[in-house]
């Protein structure tokens, strides 16, 4: 139903068809708050990397050249006379300069952006770094100064956010990561829909680069196979395409070739192309045992997490700020951080034990029906209300 007046809002992110993470994230977002009869609709202003040329929806009304910082200060001018009410800027570093993190340094080109907009801001960080260095610290700091309401997806990161960069807690909101609303079906018929039906799955999904530590799981699998010799690891998604512009598919080779030396080629596959939501479904409906092995331990987001919950997988992880939450209380298993024994004896423990498996299915399927995009999207439509009318 359509509360008050109708209310045009502008989006400033990466969108689809570009591959990318926040892309997808967007577009499920404001599939979620612009339902029919929401009173809410989108303006979108798309980061489009640099030589790129997309074929966008026409909710895409502008374009942002990615690292062009004139590109930027064009876009708060535009969205300032635009017809909207506010601005939903969903932020990480990598699309609004870049940060070199030998160095320290920070190359932003958010200042340009806020120095042009003359509308209510309100961000989505979808990174935290903890202890952050004063580049870093400054930068979010300016950004959530113009911003009404900081959005992040986990509770630790808000926590986060006031003791080490000092922001004012009244102006953070948790608000989860959505996940599509799946009904379980039986992994078994799920396995045939997929031609798996023989094997014992174990899944990562996601743009391939190297901080997602798939090298780690590789590792792992000699031992896994050892107890369990129908154990397959299935590696899905292509390569990130900004990585795939500066290294190609060496990573990639090099995850082959380790599969190779290690005699495990029969138990690692890959599905090198970008899955549509309801392909990544059905192979997640497919998944015994989905596993994030990442290096970074100050991750705060993961929407392949957030859907391995949603379908109630048995997960493992390592302990990134993300996982160590949304795994809390029984709903997964936290392995050491590039330690392939300690996550090849969390996937044995589910596989050796299947009553303790399920049950931490059912906690994982419990705590992702609180994520369907349907409550995430009631949650951030009533942000700009709240920020354009001043609703409770």
């Amino acid at each position: 139903m359509i509360q008050g007046p109708h209310l045009d809002i502008g989006v400033v992110s990466t969108y689809p068809p570009r591959e990318d993470g926040i892309a997808t994230f967007t577009r499920d977002l404001l599939d979620a708050v612009c339902k029919p009869r929401s009173g809410i609709s989108a303006r979108i202003a798309a980061i489009t990397d640099p030589g790129a040329h997309y074929a966008y929806p026409r909710q895409v009304r502008w374009r942002i050249e990615q690292d062009d910082p004139e590109s930027y200060a064009a876009a708060g001018h535009t969205l300032s006379r635009a017809r909207v009410a506010l601005v939903l800027l969903q932020h990480e570093f990598g699309l609004f300069g870049e940060w070199d993190e030998r160095s320290g340094t920070l190359r932003d080109h958010v200042p340009a952006f806020l120095d042009a907009l003359a509308k209510p801001l309100v961000t989505t960080l979808h990174t935290v770094i903890p202890r952050p260095p004063r580049s870093i610290r400054d930068a979010i700091r300016r950004l959530a100064d113009k911003s009404a309401s900081v959005v992040v997806m986990v509770h630790v990161a808000a926590k986060i956010l006031a003791e080490d960069y000092g922001l004012d807690p009244c102006r953070l909101v948790t608000i989860p990561h959505g996940v599509p609303a799946v009904d379980p079906v039986d992994v078994t018929r799920a396995k045939r829909r997929v031609h798996l039906e023989k094997a014992t799955v174990i899944s990562t999904f996601g743009l391939l680069h190297r901080n997602k530590g798939l090298e780690v799981m590789i590792r792992a699998m000699p031992a896994i196979t050892a107890r369990h010799p129908d154990a397959l690891y299935l590696i899905m998604g292509e390569t990130h395409p900004q990585v795939r512009n500066k290294e190609g598919e060496s990573y990639r080779e090099e995850l082959v070739h380790l599969a190779r030396d290690l005699g495990m080629s029969r138990h690692v596959r890959f599905v090198n192309h970008y899955l549509s939501q309801a392909s990544l479904i059905r192979y997640l409906q497919a998944t015994d045992i989905y596993v994030t092995p990442y290096h970074d331990r100050s991750q705060i987001t993961s929407g392949t997490l957030s859907y391995a919950l949603g379908c109630g997988r048995a997960i493992v992880s390592t302990a990134y700020v993300y996982a160590a939450e949304a795994l809390a209380e029984g709903r997964g298993l936290l392995a050491e951080f590039d330690n392939p024994d300690s996550i090849a004896q969390c996937v044995n423990l589910y596989l050796d034990d299947p009553t303790f498996r399920c049950q931490t299915e059912q906690r994982a399927l419990d705590y992702g029906r609180e994520m369907v995009w349907s409550n995430v999207g009631a949650q951030y439509a009533a942000l700009p209300r709240r920020v354009a009318w001043g609703e409770p």
